[in-house]
């Protein structure tokens, strides 16, 4: 319930950084009052934002447990629905994309993403992905000799499009390879890494620091104002591809990075 009204520390210390170190008047202004709703969030039972997303739930379950999925499903949507009814969460989620669009009143169902890993147990990664921002995400299909440069540039292709409009400064999830659907997960993945972990790979972990630099000198800044602060982080994660290809997803987030993780070990559910 906590993860809608408290940012994690790794955010927040981010987001206080940039506050010191932004030259523009108006986006150190608009860092200010960011911070100013952390506090008043986190000291209530507010949300961070009107907006408290779609819950988005990576789930790794170890090849040797004795956890079943269904256990764990029905688990995930009976806590989703415990907050979405005792911490204020708005109702944002529709039962139908295009003809119907009647509210489910739950926030339910969740979206799921299911993953094996060595061992037993399993572990939940929640995302709430609030759409103001998801709705600036984009995929690109490069070319695979457009390589890093080309990576780079469908990023900085994507965030200057948004502009403004995903509340910046901005976390950004970025999936690199596989299928086109793929990436956009992996871009999702990304996001609910700490925001102060850089990828394990050297390469991928100085093109996130690259992707990084670039993107603040887009000067878009806090709110859209200016500045020197576009982009808190950018996380890559990435997975093989064909020859053929060069998926790039991104999945922008709004400087409210709402997530939380939960370990189940065996024998809890």
């Amino acid at each position: 319930m906590d993860a809608v009204r408290i940012l994690p520390d790794d955010c927040r210390t981010l987001i206080a950084a940039a506050f010191e170190r932004e030259t523009s008047p108006a986006g150190r202004k608009a860092l200010e009052y960011i911070l100013k709703n952390i506090s008043i969030a986190e000291n209530s039972m507010l949300p961070l934002c009107q907006d408290c997303g779609l819950f988005y739930a990576f789930v790794e379950l170890g090849r040797d447990s004795s956890i079943r999925p269904a256990a764990i499903e029905r688990a995930v949507n009976e806590a989703a629905l415990n907050a979405a009814q005792k911490a204020f969460y708005r109702k944002s989620c529709v039962n139908d994309p295009v003809y119907d669009r009647i509210n489910t009143g739950t926030d339910l169902p969740v979206i799921f993403d299911w993953q094996l890993r060595d061992g037993k147990g399993a572990s939940v990664s929640f995302l709430l992905k609030g759409f103001g921002s998801e709705n600036c995400s984009s995929v690109r299909m490069i070319r695979p000799t457009d390589g890093e440069d080309g990576v780079v540039a469908a990023v900085l292709d994507i965030v200057r499009a948004a502009g403004g409009k995903p509340c910046p400064p901005m976390f950004l999830g970025i999936g690199i390879g596989a299928t086109m659907d793929k990436a956009s997960v992996l871009s999702k993945k990304a996001l609910v890494r700490p925001a102060d972990r850089p990828n394990s790979d050297q390469r991928y972990a100085a093109l996130e620091k690259r992707i990084l630099d670039e993107v603040n000198s887009l000067g878009i800044g806090p709110g859209g104002l200016g500045g020197i602060n576009t982009c808190l982080a950018a996380a890559v994660e990435y997975l093989p591809t064909h020859i053929a290809g060069l998926p790039v997803a991104v999945s922008i987030n709004c400087w409210a990075d709402r997530k939380a993780f939960i370990e189940i070990e065996e024998g809890q559910l």
